[in-house]
């Protein structure tokens, strides 16, 4: 009657209710996903949008460790240690030594077990053959396969500082691999080195810089060579290196900052004196020069401002000075923060710590970019003035020249001899005008004239 009425037919008895007909089981195989994540190039930095590959500390094959150090990068700026967050095994690497790989590409395979070696494999040969994707809006998300991939994010170091490490390296894996600084090995590189005949003297046999320095200069010149700098091939066209691209755009960008400069003479003999008496205790001129930059922008809050978009301004609540060091094939402006509060034996031994580390390209983030105001001091080169580039996003930079006997007329009209060095200060015309780096100047010539107040 049921189907003839088109409703459904209740019994209202237990007894007339049909027993429910159990499911039968039906067995089907397990499916075990395999886990095969790729490594992809990290944002090291804020500016970073490609790194190259500066060395594989683990081979294609090796077992990994939950923070084993994987792959060196050179970033913009630096050269960092960047470590896995999973177990498993360097399945396949997709980028090699030297090559560059724009921040989030993948630049390695890791399997979880070592049976999913081969899969990694296969999965990273496709990933390298298929064409580059053109700019699209993300596709949908693909139905579940028997292989899944995941991504290991290495974040972008100011956000989550974790991903990246200093770690030290054992001297050698059975013999296969000599461990160097990346520093080194590119000294090594460039100064035709080979690194299989040096002795390390860094932690654990490790190759460091110094080594190399010290083996170039102990071999023979090679016979009937021209007087080229080593590495160096006249005619050829060279690319610009990460940090020179890095460089590049920002002074290219600083060119759109209408910008003014002011020189001022200021008398070192002072500061002379006080730098001979307490050299020896490790202080640097370069420390006393950036304590007495920060004491007189304390009074100057103005000049430690920035400007970023062209609508308004921000007084900074830190006085970090940035110095400007040369590195090979590039320029680092470390940063001695709260320089201001620091005291001047400290500020030394923090810009050693900070030189080394620059020139070993091993500065942190936070390290480079943090300045509010800029050093820039050719002085000990002998140059006796030079204007600076504004660095994008600071308020002023100041340009230090060499201190210099020079005759001046004293007061009492008579002709001396006084120690004199030139600054010239390039400032943002939108925040800074010129009474307000006249004002300042003024108040750096004082601290540096009479300069008991460096050393509290």
């Amino acid at each position: 009657m049921a189907h003839l009425l088109h409703t459904s037919f209740i019994p209202s008895s237990p007894s007339l209710r049909r027993a429910p007909v159990p499911h039968r089981k039906t067995t089907s195989p397990l499916v075990v996903r395999a886990k095969i994540r790729e490594i992809f190039m990290p944002a090291l930095s804020s500016t970073m949008t490609e790194g190259k590959i500066v060395s594989w500390t683990k081979s294609e094959g090796d077992k990994l460790s939950k923070g084993d150090s994987v792959v060196v990068v050179e970033s913009d700026k630096a050269d960092m240690d960047v470590e896995t967050f999973y177990d498993g095994y360097l399945a396949a690497i997709v980028v090699e030594e030297g090559a560059v790989a724009a921040v989030g590409s993948p630049i390695a395979f890791l399997a979880e077990t070592e049976d999913e070696i081969p899969q990694a494999k296969s999965k990273a040969s496709s990933s390298a053959s298929a064409p580059a994707p053109s700019p699209a809006p993300a596709p949908a998300p693909a139905p579940p396969v028997e292989s899944q991939s995941e991504k290991v994010a290495a974040p972008v170091a100011a956000a989550v500082p974790a991903p990246v490490v200093m770690s030290s390296h054992p001297a050698s894996e059975g013999g296969k691999r000599i461990v160097a600084s990346p520093y080194a090995k590119k000294l090594a590189k460039d100064l035709k080195v080979e690194l299989g005949r040096i002795v390390g003297t860094g932690p654990m046999g490790r190759i460091v810089a110094k080594d190399v320095e010290a083996f170039a200069a102990a071999a023979p010149p090679a016979p009937g060579k021209s007087a080229v700098p080593a590495g160096v091939e006249l005619g050829s066209v060279v690319p610009f290196t990460t940090m020179q691209s890095a460089v590049s755009r920002n002074m290219v960008e600083s060119l759109a900052v209408p910008t003014f400069r002011v020189g001022y003479t200021i008398t070192t003999d002072a500061l002379d004196a006080l730098y001979k008496k307490i050299k020896s205790k490790g202080v640097t001129m370069t420390a006393l020069l950036a304590k007495a930059t920060a004491l007189a922008l304390v009074k100057h809050p103005v000049i430690n401002s920035s400007c970023r978009d062209g609508n308004s301004f921000t007084y900074n609540s830190s006085i970090n000075v940035a110095v400007a060091v040369a590195t090979d094939g590039g320029l680092i402006t470390p940063v001695l923060q709260n320089a201001d509060k620091v005291d001047v034996y400290s500020l030394s031994r923090k810009w050693k710590e900070l030189v080394d580390k620059a020139r070993a390209k091993q500065l942190q983030p936070h390290e480079y970019n943090t300045g509010t105001f800029t050093l820039s001091n050719l002085g000990m080169f002998g140059v006796d003035r030079f204007d600076a580039i504004l660095p994008p996003g600071t308020g002023a930079i100041m340009a230090v020249g060499a201190s210099q006997p020079t005759v001046v007329a004293t007061k009492d009209g008579r002709i001396g001899m006084k120690n004199q060095m030139q600054v010239n200060l390039t400032a943002d015309h939108r925040v800074i005008y010129g009474a307000d780096l006249a004002s300042f100047l003024q108040t750096l010539s004082q601290i540096i004239e009479d300069p008991k107040d460096l050393t509290f």
